[in-house]
């Protein structure tokens, strides 16, 4: 089996931007990347004396940026896999429960936190990779979804 270079460095670059930004967020504002916690705030009715501006700029820069790299390649962005939009929504109110429950997000405590050797965001990291290692294996060999 051979993989192309290709396959390496659009991931490869894609974290290094992720990195970038996580390292300017915090030198720059003291604040930490994480996606769920800025998006709150956003929508937060106080959020708009103070720092709405940059944490609308960073959510537009990461929807702005799927449809910049989509224009710029000409690849599409959409998956290969049909969702059903019920099971879309759930899916995202679920997530939002587990990050007000976890206090954090994946960006959050795993880009940035682990990156800062926090204890608590390691615990949130080994809870969200076991969770999603249970979860394959229930889909995969119990209830028999194989793709």
């Amino acid at each position: 089996m051979s993989l192309s270079l290709h396959a390496f460095v659009l991931p490869l670059l894609g974290g290094l931007l992720i990195g970038t930004a996580a390292t300017l967020l915090l030198a720059g504002l003291g604040r930490i990347a994480g996606i769920s916690s800025i998006t709150f705030d956003l929508l937060e009715r106080h959020t708009r004396r103070t720092g709405w501006a940059w944490r609308a700029a960073f959510v537009a820069g990461l929807v702005g940026a799927g449809w910049l790299w989509q224009a710029a390649s000409g690849q599409a962005l959409a998956s290969d896999r049909d969702m059903p939009w019920p099971v879309l929504v759930i899916s995202g109110l679920l997530v939002g429960w587990g990050t007000s429950l976890g206090s954090g997000c994946t960006s959050g405590h795993g880009v940035c936190g682990l990156g800062r050797l926090s204890l608590r965001s390691l615990a949130a990291v080994l809870t969200f990779m076991g969770t999603g290692a249970m979860t394959v294996f229930v889909a995969r060999h119990v209830v028999g979804v194989t793709h």
